[in-house]
Protein backbone atom coordinates (compact mmCIF):
# COMPACT_ATOMS: atom_id res chain seq x y z
CA UNK A 1 0.00 0.00 0.00
CA UNK A 2 1.30 3.61 -0.44
CA UNK A 3 3.45 5.44 2.24
CA UNK A 4 1.66 8.96 3.64
CA UNK A 5 4.00 11.75 4.35
CA UNK A 6 2.70 14.75 6.28
CA UNK A 7 3.77 18.35 6.71
CA UNK A 8 6.83 18.45 8.84
CA UNK A 9 4.92 20.55 11.31
CA UNK A 10 7.01 18.60 14.16
CA UNK A 11 10.60 17.39 14.42
CA UNK A 12 9.11 13.75 14.75
CA UNK A 13 7.17 14.17 11.73
CA UNK A 14 9.27 16.05 9.58
CA UNK A 15 11.44 12.26 9.24
CA UNK A 16 8.59 9.61 9.16
CA UNK A 17 6.06 8.50 7.43
CA UNK A 18 2.92 6.27 7.94
CA UNK A 19 1.06 3.23 5.77
CA UNK A 20 -1.49 4.02 3.73
CA UNK A 21 -5.09 2.13 5.10
CA UNK A 22 -6.89 2.52 2.80
CA UNK A 23 -7.61 -0.51 1.25
CA UNK A 24 -8.69 -2.02 4.83
CA UNK A 25 -12.59 -2.27 4.94
CA UNK A 26 -13.43 -3.64 8.26
CA UNK A 27 -11.38 -1.84 11.74
CA UNK A 28 -12.30 -4.74 14.32
CA UNK A 29 -11.49 -8.54 13.91
CA UNK A 30 -13.58 -11.16 14.34
CA UNK A 31 -13.33 -11.67 18.10
CA UNK A 32 -13.67 -15.52 17.82
CA UNK A 33 -10.66 -15.49 15.76
CA UNK A 34 -8.39 -13.71 18.43
CA UNK A 35 -6.68 -14.54 21.24
CA UNK A 36 -5.23 -11.99 24.01
CA UNK A 37 -1.66 -11.28 23.53
CA UNK A 38 0.68 -12.52 26.71
CA UNK A 39 3.32 -9.31 27.90
CA UNK A 40 6.73 -10.96 28.18
CA UNK A 41 9.18 -7.88 28.12
CA UNK A 42 12.11 -9.80 27.31
CA UNK A 43 12.19 -11.37 30.48
CA UNK A 44 12.10 -15.09 32.13
CA UNK A 45 10.92 -15.82 35.57
CA UNK A 46 11.30 -11.80 35.88
CA UNK A 47 14.76 -11.51 35.01
CA UNK A 48 15.85 -9.37 32.03
CA UNK A 49 16.67 -12.10 29.31
CA UNK A 50 16.52 -10.36 26.25
CA UNK A 51 17.17 -6.46 26.22
CA UNK A 52 15.82 -3.50 24.12
CA UNK A 53 12.01 -5.11 24.33
CA UNK A 54 9.09 -3.97 26.90
CA UNK A 55 5.90 -1.77 26.96
CA UNK A 56 3.84 -1.59 23.66
CA UNK A 57 0.71 -1.12 22.57
CA UNK A 58 -2.08 -4.05 24.00
CA UNK A 59 -2.78 -6.28 21.02
CA UNK A 60 -4.90 -9.16 20.33
CA UNK A 61 -3.17 -11.99 18.47
CA UNK A 62 -5.35 -12.91 14.90
CA UNK A 63 -5.41 -16.84 14.77
CA UNK A 64 -4.10 -17.19 10.80
CA UNK A 65 -4.88 -19.84 9.22
CA UNK A 66 -1.58 -21.01 7.35
CA UNK A 67 -2.78 -24.71 6.58
CA UNK A 68 -5.54 -23.64 4.82
CA UNK A 69 -7.09 -27.33 4.93
CA UNK A 70 -10.48 -27.31 4.17
CA UNK A 71 -9.92 -28.91 1.15
CA UNK A 72 -11.93 -28.18 -2.08
CA UNK A 73 -14.69 -25.97 -0.22
CA UNK A 74 -14.97 -22.91 -2.07
CA UNK A 75 -14.50 -19.59 0.55
CA UNK A 76 -15.38 -15.56 0.03
CA UNK A 77 -13.30 -12.91 0.84
CA UNK A 78 -15.74 -10.83 3.21
CA UNK A 79 -13.41 -8.42 4.51
CA UNK A 80 -9.56 -6.92 4.60
CA UNK A 81 -8.09 -6.14 8.11
CA UNK A 82 -5.31 -5.00 9.20
CA UNK A 83 -2.75 -7.12 12.01
CA UNK A 84 -1.15 -5.83 14.19
CA UNK A 85 1.61 -8.19 14.46
CA UNK A 86 2.46 -8.47 10.96
CA UNK A 87 3.25 -6.27 8.06
CA UNK A 88 0.73 -7.80 5.25
CA UNK A 89 -2.69 -7.96 5.40
CA UNK A 90 -5.14 -10.51 6.64
CA UNK A 91 -8.48 -11.93 4.79
CA UNK A 92 -11.27 -12.98 6.64
CA UNK A 93 -12.71 -16.19 4.80
CA UNK A 94 -16.02 -17.29 5.02
CA UNK A 95 -16.36 -20.55 3.51
CA UNK A 96 -19.54 -21.82 2.05
CA UNK A 97 -20.66 -23.98 5.05
CA UNK A 98 -20.58 -21.04 7.28
CA UNK A 99 -17.05 -21.11 8.72
CA UNK A 100 -14.94 -18.24 9.12
CA UNK A 101 -11.02 -18.05 9.01
CA UNK A 102 -8.44 -15.35 8.28
CA UNK A 103 -5.74 -16.51 5.69
CA UNK A 104 -2.52 -14.49 4.58
CA UNK A 105 -3.95 -11.76 2.25
CA UNK A 106 -2.14 -11.93 -1.10
CA UNK A 107 -1.73 -8.20 -3.12
CA UNK A 108 -4.25 -7.78 -5.73
CA UNK A 109 -6.82 -9.86 -3.69
CA UNK A 110 -10.17 -7.80 -3.16
CA UNK A 111 -13.07 -8.32 -0.98
CA UNK A 112 -15.78 -10.48 -3.09
CA UNK A 113 -12.72 -12.82 -4.73
CA UNK A 114 -13.39 -16.53 -4.73
CA UNK A 115 -10.38 -18.89 -3.36
CA UNK A 116 -10.59 -22.54 -3.08
CA UNK A 117 -7.94 -24.78 -1.20
CA UNK A 118 -7.11 -28.14 -2.55
CA UNK A 119 -5.10 -31.16 -3.06
CA UNK A 120 -5.71 -31.44 -6.60
CA UNK A 121 -5.42 -28.81 -9.53
CA UNK A 122 -7.47 -25.54 -9.75
CA UNK A 123 -7.07 -22.26 -11.97
CA UNK A 124 -4.07 -20.40 -11.20
CA UNK A 125 -5.53 -17.41 -9.42
CA UNK A 126 -4.34 -15.03 -6.89
CA UNK A 127 -5.19 -16.53 -3.35
CA UNK A 128 -5.84 -20.52 -4.34
CA UNK A 129 -4.00 -23.17 -2.38
CA UNK A 130 -2.64 -26.14 -3.86
CA UNK A 131 0.48 -28.60 -3.76
CA UNK A 132 3.80 -27.32 -5.78
CA UNK A 133 3.87 -29.95 -7.52
CA UNK A 134 0.69 -29.44 -9.22
CA UNK A 135 2.04 -26.14 -10.47
CA UNK A 136 3.69 -24.95 -13.65
CA UNK A 137 7.01 -24.19 -13.07
CA UNK A 138 7.34 -20.06 -12.82
CA UNK A 139 4.66 -19.17 -10.70
CA UNK A 140 5.56 -17.08 -7.97
CA UNK A 141 4.03 -18.17 -4.57
CA UNK A 142 3.71 -18.08 -0.82
CA UNK A 143 3.32 -19.28 2.78
CA UNK A 144 5.38 -22.65 1.45
CA UNK A 145 5.22 -25.71 3.90
CA UNK A 146 8.62 -27.34 4.88
CA UNK A 147 6.46 -30.64 5.52
CA UNK A 148 2.75 -31.53 4.42
CA UNK A 149 0.59 -30.97 6.22
CA UNK A 150 2.58 -28.78 9.07
CA UNK A 151 1.33 -24.84 7.54
CA UNK A 152 2.77 -22.61 4.81
CA UNK A 153 6.30 -21.54 6.88
CA UNK A 154 8.37 -19.71 4.50
CA UNK A 155 7.29 -16.86 2.64
CA UNK A 156 5.17 -14.76 5.38
CA UNK A 157 6.87 -11.22 5.33
CA UNK A 158 4.89 -8.07 3.97
CA UNK A 159 5.75 -8.23 -0.26
CA UNK A 160 7.10 -11.06 -0.68
CA UNK A 161 7.32 -13.99 -2.69
CA UNK A 162 8.96 -17.57 -4.08
CA UNK A 163 9.82 -18.75 -7.63
CA UNK A 164 9.10 -21.69 -8.47
CA UNK A 165 12.55 -23.19 -10.41
CA UNK A 166 11.74 -27.01 -11.42
CA UNK A 167 9.66 -29.90 -10.42
CA UNK A 168 11.63 -33.06 -10.78
CA UNK A 169 11.19 -36.34 -9.25
CA UNK A 170 9.84 -35.96 -5.31
CA UNK A 171 10.79 -32.52 -5.29
CA UNK A 172 10.45 -28.70 -6.26
CA UNK A 173 12.96 -26.40 -6.60
CA UNK A 174 12.05 -22.82 -4.81
CA UNK A 175 13.74 -20.29 -5.81
CA UNK A 176 13.84 -18.18 -1.52
CA UNK A 177 13.82 -13.88 -1.05
CA UNK A 178 17.22 -14.22 -0.04
CA UNK A 179 18.68 -15.84 -3.04
CA UNK A 180 18.59 -19.21 -1.76
CA UNK A 181 18.08 -21.79 -3.63
CA UNK A 182 16.61 -25.47 -2.10
CA UNK A 183 14.23 -28.28 -2.60
CA UNK A 184 11.16 -28.93 -1.46
CA UNK A 185 9.12 -31.80 -1.28
CA UNK A 186 6.74 -31.40 -4.30
CA UNK A 187 3.49 -32.25 -1.93
CA UNK A 188 3.92 -29.46 0.02
CA UNK A 189 1.14 -26.84 -0.15
CA UNK A 190 1.96 -23.05 -1.14
CA UNK A 191 -0.60 -20.48 -2.21
CA UNK A 192 -0.73 -18.37 -5.35
CA UNK A 193 0.77 -14.39 -5.10
CA UNK A 194 2.74 -12.54 -3.29
CA UNK A 195 2.55 -11.46 -0.08
CA UNK A 196 0.29 -8.20 0.18
CA UNK A 197 1.63 -4.88 1.42
CA UNK A 198 4.86 -4.45 -0.05
CA UNK A 199 5.48 -0.73 0.39
CA UNK A 200 5.44 -1.96 4.44
CA UNK A 201 9.45 -1.40 4.06
CA UNK A 202 9.39 1.69 3.26
CA UNK A 203 8.37 3.24 6.39
CA UNK A 204 10.17 5.67 8.46
CA UNK A 205 9.32 5.26 12.11
CA UNK A 206 10.78 8.59 12.98
CA UNK A 207 11.28 8.95 16.75
CA UNK A 208 11.48 6.75 19.37
CA UNK A 209 7.86 7.17 20.62
CA UNK A 210 6.58 4.90 17.70
CA UNK A 211 9.01 2.33 18.38
CA UNK A 212 8.00 2.11 22.26
CA UNK A 213 4.26 1.96 20.93
CA UNK A 214 6.23 -0.87 18.91
CA UNK A 215 7.69 -2.53 21.77
CA UNK A 216 11.02 -1.83 21.43
CA UNK A 217 13.31 0.15 24.21
CA UNK A 218 16.09 2.31 23.28
CA UNK A 219 19.55 0.83 22.46
CA UNK A 220 22.77 2.19 23.76
CA UNK A 221 25.88 2.11 21.74
CA UNK A 222 28.63 0.27 23.08
CA UNK A 223 31.17 2.53 22.53
CA UNK A 224 29.51 4.93 24.56
CA UNK A 225 29.36 2.96 27.45
CA UNK A 226 32.85 2.46 29.84
CA UNK A 227 34.63 -0.38 29.54
CA UNK A 228 32.81 -2.49 32.85
CA UNK A 229 30.19 -2.69 30.72
CA UNK A 230 31.35 -3.03 27.02
CA UNK A 231 34.12 -4.80 25.58
CA UNK A 232 33.86 -1.08 22.81
CA UNK A 233 33.29 1.45 26.26
CA UNK A 234 36.16 3.61 27.31
CA UNK A 235 38.13 5.98 25.25
CA UNK A 236 38.03 9.64 24.93
CA UNK A 237 35.41 11.80 22.75
CA UNK A 238 34.62 9.90 19.18
CA UNK A 239 37.07 6.79 18.86
CA UNK A 240 37.03 3.48 17.45
CA UNK A 241 36.62 0.09 19.19
CA UNK A 242 40.21 -0.31 19.62
CA UNK A 243 40.05 -3.66 18.27
CA UNK A 244 39.66 -6.25 15.20
CA UNK A 245 36.36 -7.33 14.94
CA UNK A 246 32.54 -6.04 16.72
CA UNK A 247 31.85 -7.78 19.96
CA UNK A 248 28.77 -8.57 21.55
CA UNK A 249 27.88 -7.54 24.93
CA UNK A 250 29.72 -10.33 26.47
CA UNK A 251 33.04 -10.72 24.28
CA UNK A 252 31.28 -13.07 21.08
CA UNK A 253 31.44 -11.65 17.78
CA UNK A 254 28.93 -9.12 16.60
CA UNK A 255 28.61 -9.39 12.50
CA UNK A 256 29.19 -11.93 9.99
CA UNK A 257 28.46 -14.74 12.57
CA UNK A 258 26.85 -17.80 11.11
CA UNK A 259 23.75 -18.39 13.14
CA UNK A 260 22.65 -22.05 11.40
CA UNK A 261 23.54 -25.39 13.16
CA UNK A 262 26.01 -27.86 11.59
CA UNK A 263 24.78 -30.56 10.14
CA UNK A 264 21.08 -30.20 10.12
CA UNK A 265 19.67 -32.73 7.90
CA UNK A 266 17.87 -30.15 5.90
CA UNK A 267 21.08 -29.04 4.51
CA UNK A 268 21.43 -31.66 1.50
CA UNK A 269 18.29 -29.82 0.31
CA UNK A 270 19.80 -26.56 -0.27
CA UNK A 271 21.05 -25.82 -3.53
CA UNK A 272 22.50 -22.50 -3.18
CA UNK A 273 22.95 -20.57 -0.49
CA UNK A 274 21.63 -17.05 0.37
CA UNK A 275 23.36 -13.61 -1.00
CA UNK A 276 25.89 -12.51 1.23
CA UNK A 277 25.50 -9.28 2.47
Amino acid sequence: MPIKIYRPNTSGRRISSVQDTSDVTRKSPEKKLTVARKEFAGRTKGKLTVRHKGGGVAQRIRIVDFRRDKFDIPARVDSIEYDPNRGARISLLVYKDGEKRYMLMPDGQKVGDMVVSTKGTTDIAVGNRMSLGNMPVGVTVHSVELQPGKGGQIGRGAGTSIQIMAVEGSYATLKLPSGETRNVQKDCMATIGTVSNPDWRLVRWGKAGRMRLRGIKPTVRGKAMNPVDHPHGGGEGKHPIGMKYAKTKWGKHAMGVKTRRKNRPSDRLILKRRRKK
